[in-house]
């Protein structure tokens, strides 16, 4: 608060002395007009051409304001030492008066002569602070750290706030133990860890176990970015290093968190040029002061990045980061447990459940959870509730895993039946084929950049994919393909992004895995290592062309089975697929429900918030044909 006043006051101040220099040098302009020389203006008084005077004395000179008898008037400067002047004037008629001038002290003659000076100054700091953030020394705080400090009274996060990731929890459970009495494992001869690594996919609270382990063990917390250490000044880096170091010494015990710390410690010599000097200083100072000849006791430094493979050895060692706590994507119990902590936030209708919603959030991080509950409270404020329902989950959850509704969008009824035969085809090899998880909902509505989905849902979550339900997703990936050359006699660009899924299926089967007999368990895919990760320059492959040639025959005719068996399925279930291309065209979405309805031969039930509308000329709600001619 004390900047931002001072701040306000420094720029009102800028501002007057601006607006004073302009005024005083136009208020010099105006007195300069019809200045004349003291000779000419005795001139003009012994030619009678002065009808009258003002004279203001000052120590060593004189100001004369005279007016002609034109009315004109005149300016000019003599000196106090003139004793004639009087008897000039009375001689000549000319009415004069004599008036004692008010002369400015030598400081404020002083300050109005450096006036341009000292503003140049102030604004050249003023803005100088603003550069540096106006932290502590102004313009010359460029090697200050900029980590923000968090005591006791302003952390109020606890172990309590952090859900879904019970493991990590509890390994960094014992560090709030060492901070709180160090003593009990010190006599046993163990030592405090000098540096926890979480490690972990974006969004799984990384950075809220950091803030929790403080509070819990209430201690002073620092945090920083990594990208807060390197500018453009050479040195800063390592100089905020040392001082954000120094700082926590004077805090110990305490915790240090740099946030996205990949940004300062990447693998040094990395890239085709080499590595930036700067940031490889920054680094050389954090490796020296987590373990260099100076051990810093009570200091724990804790990191968090999503991209640890990019990390300088050096900075995993043990006695730098002597833990590395992974964080992961929370299971089904995971979400749960995040579920309730985000749902204490607002108000929850009787027919929610949050087991329900974690089943349907596979793949979910903590922060697309907290995202879900909060775009479910928006669906429901949109509709005057006032309690979150069930219905506004599900309406949240759709719009997060198949995008915003563009139902604005016009879509003619051949290219609408196209794509209800194309999402009819994926659900139903997604019915029939082994391992495959249960289709949730299919929807022609465009949403995202798609014009209709097909979205499956795990009845559990997966830790590994065997051979069986590779093959069983490229089949239900041409399903959509399939549909289209059966039922509508054509092939759109639809299904691009299902071919590139399906490819890369099969080559990784045949390339990594070891799920062909033809060429077994043998990895042959490229190196795809990135050059400025500090990878191979050179592109390198481990395969021959003869092999090559093996690789991409075993990739040709795993597409091709599945592509047949896919064939296979939709021309024997020809009925089905027009009941539920069908049901796609009349009710726009369809669930799990009414898909099960259409495989077991039943018409499907209505949507629950379903109002029929007249179909008009062939537009939305127009049924297909049964039996519509199949592509020879």
């Amino acid at each position: 608060m004390n900047n931002q006043w001072f701040s306000k006051i420094a720029v009102w101040l800028v501002i007057a002395l601006v607006l004073f220099t302009v005024f005083k040098s136009f208020n010099t302009g105006q007195a300069q007009a019809g200045r004349i020389g003291y000779s000419e203006f005795l001139e003009e008084v012994r030619n009678k051409h002065i009808a009258r005077a003002e004279i203001q004395e000052g120590m060593n000179s004189i100001e004369i304001n005279a007016w002609g008898t034109d009315g004109a008037p005149k300016h000019t400067t003599g000196l106090a030492m003139d004793t004639g002047l009087t008897k000039d004037l009375l001689d000549n008629n000319v009415k004069f008066e004599v008036k004692q001038r008010d002369e400015p002290s030598i400081l404020t003659s002083l300050l109005l002569s450096w006036a341009p000076m000292l503003l140049l100054i102030g604004v050249w700091v003023y803005f100088m602070r603003q550069m540096q953030g106006g932290g502590k020394g102004g313009a010359f705080s460029f090697g200050k750290s900029k980590a923000k400090m968090l005591d006791e009274a302003n952390n109020s996060v606890t172990f309590a706030d952090v859900a879904g990731c019970d493991e990590a929890k509890e390994e960094v459970k014992e560090l709030v133990d060492f901070l709180r009495d160090p003593q009990k494992f010190q006599k046993l001869g163990g030592r405090i860890p000098r540096g926890v690594l979480m490690v972990g996919p974006p969004g799984t609270g990384k950075t809220l176990l950091a803030k929790a382990i403080a509070g819990e063990a209430k201690v002073p917390f620092f945090s920083i970015s990594g990208s807060d250490f390197v500018e453009m000044f050479v040195g800063v880096g390592a100089a905020r290093v040392r001082d954000m170091f120094e700082q926590a010494k004077k805090s110990a015990p305490c915790i240090i968190f740099v946030d996205e710390i990949d940004a300062v410690g990447r693998h040094r010599g990395a890239g085709l040029g080499g590595g930036n000097d700067e940031r490889e200083q920054t680094l050389n100072q954090m490796l020296v002061e987590m373990d260099g000849f100076e051990t810093n006791l009570g200091v724990i430094v804790m990191a968090a990045t999503n991209r640890p493979d990019i990390l300088d050895p050096a900075l995993l060692r043990p006695g730098r980061f002597d833990r590395q706590v992974y964080v992961t994507l929370p299971d089904i119990r995971g979400r749960e447990q995040i579920l309730n902590v985000h749902m204490r936030k607002v108000p929850i209708g009787a027919d929610v459940r949050a087991d329900i919603i974690a089943r349907g959030t596979p793949g979910f991080s903590g922060a697309d959870l907290a995202n879900l509950v909060n775009e479910s409270a928006l669906f429901a404020a949109r509709r005057n509730g006032r309690v979150v329902e069930m219905i506004d989950f599900e309406r949240a959850k759709d719009k997060i895993m198949m995008g915003a509704e563009r139902k604005s969008m016009v879509m003619d009824e051949d290219e609408r039946r196209n794509t209800a035969y194309h999402e009819a085809g994926h659900a139903l090899i997604s019915k029939l084929l082994p391992k495959l998880d249960p289709v949730h909902k299919v929807t022609i509505i465009p949403r995202g950049g798609a014009l209709g989905v097909t979205v499956s849902l795990p009845e559990k979550d997966r830790y590994s994919t065997d051979k069986i339900l590779m093959l069983s997703r490229i089949s239900m990936l041409f399903g959509g393909r399939i549909a289209e050359e059966v039922f509508m006699q054509q092939m759109t660009t639809g299904a691009s992004n299902d071919f590139e899924r399906a490819t890369a299926i099969a080559r990784d089967m045949v390339t990594r895995y070891g799920m062909t007999d033809a060429l077994g368990p043998m990895v042959y895919a490229e190196n795809e290592g990135e050059v400025f990760l500090g990878r191979s320059v050179t592109k390198t492959t481990s395969m021959s062309e003869e092999t090559m040639r093996k690789v991409d025959a075993e990739v040709r005719r795993i597409i091709d089975e599945q592509y047949k068996i896919a064939r296979d399925l939709i021309e024997l279930h020809q009925d089905k697929m027009h009941a539920m291309a069908n049901a796609l065209l009349e009710f726009e979405t369809i669930n799990a429900e009414q898909v099960e309805d259409i495989m077991q031969g039943k018409p499907p039930r209505p949507p629950k918030d379903w109002t029929p509308t007249l179909p008009k000329n062939g537009g939305p709600g127009a049924p297909v044909t049964e039996g519509a001619p199949a592509a020879a």
